[in-house]
């Protein structure tokens, strides 16, 4: 059974995650939820806990549940990258281009708000001894990581609600989405920073001067802007010359993707999914970029997608809620709320919104996503965060996407 295991643990997966997608888009809640509750469900936390130790015919019925294997672990960090190269093609520069400084004000403020909050409160906790910290890493930048959750914004919901309503096309609608584009930028800038400043401290490597980091940082990012040009220029004359739907094309794509996956990484100490998220907008500037969306699509959607939520939701404990966690988790989710609210609000009343106008813009910035999750699992990785944050980071998020359409249509309401 064993040895095999790995086959039922998949089809598991991507079963419970389906049904469980399809109840939560039933309540007009993002797919992601649903795989997140099959992880949490049928894993450790719930059904691994009560069925562990069950036998039935000498078979131990805990077996049966979701449980971490090595197996899970590198498939979901494929996943991972996945999406994150997903999350770069779906980067349209043009539009960046277009979004102009009202977006560009309202997504630094955004992102700077909920750092300083999240952070300082975080670090509160840590202080206080009332939270044990990561041990590899220094309390401030755990505090600082948890910052950096709190920036991301996932606007799928945003979007769908204010479809929904007909206010997508409004003046507030059109800020949220330029805002957005820039905070996914802004964001992983963020992520890059904290995890080269944090090293790799986990794995029991030494602590790096601040002046190498910051080099390398620099030096990431020219080797993205060198060789993006490279590729780009290369991949479109490649395009020119080539047919139409040739399955090559995605193969090149995700070989260049886990290239640079891998450059950022080895070379540069920068996050894997950083350069993930630059292949993919490099490879979106090309011909090509929406017939090898669709191809990734159709892969993220099937395979990876389903064990990344899914082992996230394995990840959680929430047998180790203590009561002082449940009131971190409390006050966590009321920050993250109030400083994206806060942030993006003051941005948009100095760019000459209306105070209505300028509330809608940062009620549509607060729902929290794949992205927060995708930060939070990288920071427990590299011991930047200690595993007790991870389930408040879920429930933050859970939290966010079930209020953020409900506060959207209170707003919007006439």
């Amino acid at each position: 059974m064993e040895e095999y295991g790995y086959l039922w643990q998949l089809a598991l997966i991507l079963a419970s995650t389906k049904l469980f997608g399809l109840v939560t888009k039933r309540f007009k809640m993002p797919q992601v939820v649903g795989a997140l509750l099959a992880g949490l469900i049928l894993g450790p936390a719930i059904l691994g806990n009560l069925l562990n130790g069950v036998m039935v015919g000498g078979h131990d019925l805990g077996a049966l549940t979701l449980y971490q294997t090595p197996f899970i672990d590198h498939m979901a960090e494929i996943g991972v990258i996945v999406l994150m190269f997903c999350a770069g093609l779906e980067t349209d520069i043009n539009e960046l281009k277009k979004c102009g400084l009202a977006s560009f004000v309202i997504a630094v403020l955004g992102v700077i708000v909920p750092l300083i909050g999240g952070g300082l409160f975080t670090y509160w906790f840590l202080e206080a001894g009332w939270i044990e910290p990561a041990k590899a890493s220094s309390l401030f930048m755990q505090a600082v990581f948890v910052g950096v959750i709190l920036t991301a914004t996932s606007v799928s919901i945003t979007v769908e609600t204010l479809q929904e309503m007909g206010k997508l096309k409004t003046a507030s609608g059109n800020a949220i989405l330029g805002a957005a584009i820039i905070d996914d930028i802004l964001g992983i800038i963020a992520l890059t920073i904290v995890i080269s400043l944090g090293g790799k401290s986990g794995k029991g490597a030494e602590t790096t001067p601040l002046g190498i980091v910051l080099l390398k940082i620099v030096l990431f990012f020219v080797f993205v802007a060198v060789f993006g040009f490279i590729i780009y220029k290369l991949y479109k004359k490649w395009c020119e010359h080539d047919g139409k739907g040739m399955h090559r094309h995605a193969i090149m794509a995700f070989v260049i993707c886990l290239l640079m996956s891998f450059a950022a990484e080895y070379f540069f100490g920068v996050a894997d999914i950083t350069g993930a998220f630059f292949a993919g907008v490099i490879i979106s500037m090309t011909q090509k970029d929406q017939f090898i969306a669709s191809k990734f699509d159709v892969v993220a959607y099937m395979l990876l997608s389903p064990i990344f939520f899914a082992s996230i939701g394995l990840n959680v404990n929430i047998h180790g809620m203590t009561q002082t966690l449940i009131i971190f988790t409390i006050i966590l989710c009321v920050i993250a709320v109030i400083s994206k609210i806060a942030g993006c609000g003051f941005g948009a009343l100095l760019c000459k919104y209306t105070k209505r106008e300028s509330v809608q813009i940062g009620a549509g910035m607060v729902c929290r996503g794949e992205v927060a999750l995708i930060v939070a699992q990288k920071g427990i990785s590299v011991g930047l965060l200690s595993e007790v944050f991870f389930a408040p980071v879920v429930i933050m998020v859970l939290v966010t996407t079930l209020l953020s359409p409900i506060i959207l249509k209170m707003l919007f309401a006439k």
